[in-house]
């Protein structure tokens, strides 16, 4: 006899539905937040690089902000759609404190692994709520996050080879100006 796969009874974690609610809505609410913060922070970011006369590197940086509203748009669409209501929660003013394009990518690497650990942490509790709709949404973030952090890491990597070359800095001004047109 095959098993009866209506029998709500079967399904482990079966809430009736795909409508994401409590501890888990609530944690992609405040990842909505945090996303929409790492965009401000971006911002920052460029014009920090804005006032050191590296219009490409804030170029870069306007763009990661773009990236980072999509990823809030995403995280709210799902909500959206699973019958749940997205709050954004305060977001504090930016606190970076940048002297060099050094710091700049440093405090970026430092917010994409904030970030990184936050959708691991919804991963998890996802996990531990039997909420199989919201693993593919993570599994997309987890894969972008580990991207971000290799790139802004290789960036950083890059920024402290050059050290205080001008000439470095301005070829680098000038490739990283470039994905910001591109994109």
């Amino acid at each position: 006899m095959s098993p009866n796969f209506g029998d709500k009874a079967l399904v482990q974690g079966y809430s009736g539905g795909m409508e994401l609610t409590g501890k888990l809505a609530e944690a992609f609410s405040t990842q909505v937040t945090l996303e929409l913060t790492a965009a401000t922070v971006y911002r920052q970011l460029a014009v920090e690089m804005d006032v050191l006369s590296l219009p490409g590197i804030a170029g870069w940086f306007r763009a990661q902000a773009g990236e980072e509203i999509v990823h809030a748009e995403k995280f709210m669409t799902h909500m959206t759609d699973r019958s749940a209501h997205p709050k954004i929660g305060e977001q504090p003013a930016p606190t970076v404190n940048v002297n060099s394009v050094a710091d700049a990518f440093a405090a970026s690497l430092a917010h994409e692994q904030k970030v990184s650990e936050a959708i691991r942490e919804l991963y998890r509790l996802a996990q531990t709520e039997g909420d199989i709709d919201s693993m593919p949404l993570l599994h997309w973030f987890i894969d972008e996050q580990v991207e971000e952090e290799a790139t802004v890491g290789e960036i950083l990597d890059r920024v402290r080879m050059i050290g205080n070359d001008g000439s470095g800095l301005l070829r680098l001004d000038a490739e990283l100006g470039s994905r910001s047109s591109s994109s």
